[in-house]
């Protein structure tokens, strides 16, 4: 069976998740968005791994979605530019 869009997007973050990253601005935006105190880069991590979490593709960026935050990661670096709570 073919895999759909959504699961396909997932599947090449999860296949690239040691190239995942952000910037040294994007951790402080990344915690303050999300109220959270954790590394920010491990924690999106987890939310990208969960089994229930969705990734859909528009433009340059995926877009995560887990637990009620939303998970911006450029496509082509791999950069997680920002997360927001929902």
């Amino acid at each position: 069976m073919q895999k759909s869009g959504g699961e396909m997007h997932k599947k090449i973050l999860l296949e690239n998740i040691d190239r995942i990253h952000t910037t040294e601005m994007g951790v402080g935006r990344i915690q303050r968005n999300l109220g959270i105190t954790d590394e920010p880069v491990g924690y999106c991590i987890n939310k990208l791994k969960k089994e229930n979490s969705t990734v859909t593709k528009k433009g340059k960026n995926y877009y995560v979605e887990s637990d009620g935050c939303r998970i911006t990661v450029n496509a082509s670096s791999f950069t997680i530019i920002t997360a927001h709570k929902k």
